[in-house]
C-alpha cells in the first residue's frame, strides 16, 4: 500500500500541472496581446504624428505655391506697367515732332525755301527727342568698320582711306546705351 500511496499523489499533481501549464500559458497570452495592444497603439500614435506632420508640410507647400504664383503675378503687371510707361513717354517725346510735320504739310502758300526750313526744324526736334530718349547716332564716315555695329552692304578700294574703314553711310543706325536698335548701313573700303 505504500507503493500505491506514492501513486495516488502523482495521480492529483498531473492534473494539477496542466492547469498551472494552461494559466501560464494564459498569462503569457494576455502579455504577448498587451505587448501588441501598446504595439499597436504605439504605431497608431506614430502613424498620427507623422499624418500631422505630412499635413503641415503640405499646407506649407500650398503656401509657398501661392505666394509664388502671386509674385509671378505682380511681377508681370510690374513688366506690362513699366512697358506701357515707356511706350507712353516715348509718344510724349514724339507727339511735338509730329504736330510740326501735320502743320507743315497744312501749308499750302508755302515756298520751298520755308518748307526746307521747316523740315531743318523738325530734323533738329527730332534729334533733341532722340537726346532726351538716350538715343545716340553711329557709323559715321572714316569710322573703323564693326560689325557688331554695322551692317556692310557695300565694298570699295580707295587707297586714301584706311583698311576697314566706313567710306559711306546709306543709313544711320542708333544705340540705345549699349544696346543696338538699328545697325548702320555702310559701304566699306579695302
Amino acid at each position: 500500500m505504500a507503493k500505491d500511496k506514492n501513486k495516488e499523489p502523482q495521480k492529483d499533481k498531473k492534473p494539477e500541472a496542466p492547469e498551472q501549464e494552461q494559466t501560464v500559458k494564459q498569462e503569457e497570452e494576455q502579455t504577448v496581446k498587451a505587448e501588441e495592444t501598446q504595439k499597436t497603439a504605439s504605431e497608431e500614435t506614430e502613424l498620427q504624428k507623422l499624418q500631422k506632420e505630412f499635413e503641415e508640410h503640405k499646407q506649407q507647400h500650398l503656401r509657398v505655391l501661392a505666394e509664388y504664383d502671386n509674385f509671378r503675378k505682380r511681377s508681370q503687371n510690374e513688366k506690362n506697367a513699366i512697358y506701357n510707361n515707356a511706350v507712353s513717354d516715348t509718344i510724349q517725346a514724339i507727339l511735338p515732332i509730329a504736330d510740326n510735320i501735320e502743320r507743315a504739310l497744312s501749308q499750302e502758300n508755302a515756298s520751298a525755301e520755308d518748307m526746307r526750313k521747316g523740315v531743318e526744324m523738325i530734323e533738329n526736334q527730332i534729334v533733341a527727342c532722340f537726346e532726351k530718349l538716350g538715343i545716340t547716332e553711329m557709323g559715321q564716315v572714316g569710322e573703323p568698320f564693326d560689325p557688331n555695329l554695322h551692317n556692310a552692304v557695300a565694298h570699295i578700294e580707295n587707297t586714301t582711306l584706311g583698311e576697314n574703314v566706313i567710306a559711306a553711310v546709306y543709313q544711320k543706325g542708333y544705340m540705345l546705351g549699349d544696346r543696338v536698335v538699328r545697325h548702320a548701313m555702310v559701304q566699306v573700303a579695302n
